[in-house]
């Protein structure tokens, strides 16, 4: 394996690939790129973030976070279909990145549950062709960042362009990337493909309605910060049962112990180092290869801004209340929203039986 396609790897495929050298002197050497590598991701990430804020503002540095998202999963992967259609489809991501969540922040509470729900599910339906690819996971994480921080006026403005240009850096990216690839299916497909009773259609609106009743409650009962209620549903709301066990369980419980470790810090490290703790998380982040302590190191950056609003203990308070509500809300809502679409389907069943006998 050369040393591009080392730097190509997962953490996950990384590590593997190290415990597979049998030579000390090769491991020592891949062990050596690891690190290499989760810097350069870190430095690199820091450094998009901030030349987005120095263009668009600080306020918009989080459109910095959502393009390097975007363009981190496009340039690996497709939305199964012709490639100048799947161009269409960027913009058409970035335009409900534009106008959903400011829109969503306008109205109260019930209306902003239906936009949510309408956003949602076309974000689904426009970019989970291949529910194993995850795609959906970063335009609905990206929906909610922008809902949760929110601009206005001047800051609009400079946070459209900024969606622009980022719709413009990822089609590039991804043109570049899958400029090779043919595919037969269209944008058309997409809607075609929509089946209300089959798995993956279901899954979208189980995944869309999850995600926007839970935000709805959050708002409802006035709670700050309830985009991480909603990023916490969709994180725990995956289409198959076992997989969203695996992340119920340990959703609230890594939370909380990445509030006690972003606790111990605040009062061990000098305020000057402290302020670099969201950079500490991204780092962590990219040394965890599993859920549980990607989950404890995504907790440091969320908090330190959380702190300077909110004040500390408010901050901890929330972020753990926000994850523990969300993951088992969801988990529940699972259960009953499988239920119900389970008798629905069963009763269309006997309706179109009996018809077909009469």
């Amino acid at each position: 394996m050369t040393f591009y396609q080392q730097l190509q790897l997962s953490s996950i495929g990384s590590k593997q690939w190290i415990q597979n050298a049998d030579d000390p002197k090769e491991k020592r050497k891949r062990i050596l790129i690891y690190n290499f590598k989760v810097y350069l991701v870190v430095a690199f990430c820091f450094a998009f973030v901030s030349i987005y804020s120095m263009l668009f503002g600080s306020e918009n540095s989080v459109v910095g976070v959502v393009v390097l998202l975007a363009v981190m999963i496009l340039r690996q992967v497709d939305f199964g279909i012709d490639k100048v259609h799947s161009i269409g489809i960027i913009f058409m991501i970035f335009a409900i990145l534009a106008i959903g969540p400011r829109a969503a922040n306008m109205v109260a509470p019930v209306p902003a549950f239906c936009i949510h729900f309408v956003c949602i599910m076309a974000l689904m339906i426009l970019s989970c062709h291949n529910v194993i690819m995850s795609n959906q996971s970063t335009f609905i994480l990206g929906y909610l960042l922008l809902f949760g921080y929110d601009v206005s006026g001047k800051a609009y403005i400079m946070r459209l362009i900024s969606l622009l240009v980022g719709a413009i850096i990822c089609s590039a990216v991804f043109y570049k990337n899958h400029k090779n690839r043919s595919f037969k299916r269209g944008f058309s497909h997409l809607f075609k493909e929509f089946h209300l009773f089959s798995t993956r259609s279901n899954w979208y609106i189980r995944l869309a309605l999850g995600i926007s009743t839970a935000v709805l409650i959050g708002s409802l009962f006035h709670m700050p910060r309830t985009m991480w209620i909603g990023i916490a549903s969709m994180s725990v709301l995956l289409p198959f049962s076992k997989d969203m066990m695996y992340r119920v369980k340990r959703r609230g419980p890594f939370n909380i112990l990445g509030c006690i470790i972003f606790l111990i810090l605040y009062h061990l490290l000098p305020s000057k180092i402290f302020t670099w703790i969201g950079l500490i998380g991204g780092i962590g982040v990219g040394y965890s290869a599993g859920y549980a302590w990607q989950t404890v190191f995504n907790t440091f950056g969320a908090l330190y801004i959380a702190a300077g609003l909110f004040g500390l203990k408010t901050a901890l308070i929330l972020r753990i209340v926000a994850n523990v509500f969300g993951s088992l809300y969801s988990f529940a809502f699972d259960h009953v929203f499988r239920m119900i679409s389970s008798a629905i389907q069963k009763v269309m069943e006997n309706r179109q039986v009996m018809g077909d006998q009469v």
